[in-house]
């Protein structure tokens, strides 16, 4: 199977959890980015399973409106029974690096709200090691350049992402040449940088189930410190 197929694959199979274990009229979580973007086709085809959705982006909000699921205020909620959303990407242990499409701060938001976070990703996102896709990070503008050069102490060489604004009205550095050994740690010396809104490290808070799709189909992997998550 090509990327594209095995996207679509776990997909399906997040729609297959969901069946299995959130009662019908939850209202659920839902990511941003292109394995998002499936997953949200694949709740279409039923869209009344779930009372509505909170979408990480403006971009996924419109996706599911699309397909007549309502569209839920987080501040409305206290918890939500499971998030699903994609990863640039993933460890063993289930941290990730998240916000290739600039959604990073509302979807650690919501992921924070969420008893379950369900990763779903293809088999090329799978890292022993996070760092080779470029860190993002939400930065108020007026601070950038301050931003830039403590990134740039930290070992990283931070690139503006240009012509794109976060749906926060903030703006994304880039951060190449990172190597991540310990995410928790960095992703915590990052968010204390003043003028950064969230860095795109997933590891505080990682994902509890990853659906990873392969060649031989989708595999289910958990969390060691999540092994009652269902």
């Amino acid at each position: 199977m090509d990327q594209n197929q095995l996207k679509k694959a776990v997909a399906e199979a997040a729609v297959a959890y969901l069946v299995e274990h959130v009662p019908v009229g939850a209202v659920i979580g839902v990511g941003t980015g292109s394995t998002a973007n499936l997953f949200i086709d694949a709740l279409g085809a039923d869209p009344g399973r779930i009372s509505g959705a909170v979408a990480s982006s403006e971009a996924s909000a419109k996706r599911l409106a699309s397909f007549g699921i309502p569209l839920v205020d987080l501040n409305s909620v206290t918890e939500l029974p499971v998030y699903v959303d994609g990863a640039d990407e993933v460890t063993t242990d289930l941290a990730m690096i998240k916000g290739g499409g600039g959604a990073l701060t509302r979807e650690k938001i919501v992921a924070a709200v969420s008893r379950v976070f369900v990763c779903i990703a293809d088999g090329s996102k799978l890292v022993d090691r996070l760092g080779r896709f470029p860190l993002p990070v939400e930065v108020i503008p007026m601070a950038r350049a301050h931003v830039a050069r403590q990134l740039r102490r930290l070992g990283g060489e931070p690139r503006l992402r240009e012509g794109f604004t976060t749906d926060n009205g903030n703006i994304i550095l880039d951060v190449h040449g990172l190597d991540i050994p310990d995410p928790a740690a960095l992703e915590s010396t990052v968010d204390g940088i003043t003028g950064v809104v969230t860095v795109g490290l997933f590891a505080r808070r990682p994902a509890d189930v990853l659906l990873l799709g392969g060649a031989q189909g989708v595999e289910i992997r958990r969390r060691p410190a999540a092994v009652s998550v269902p």
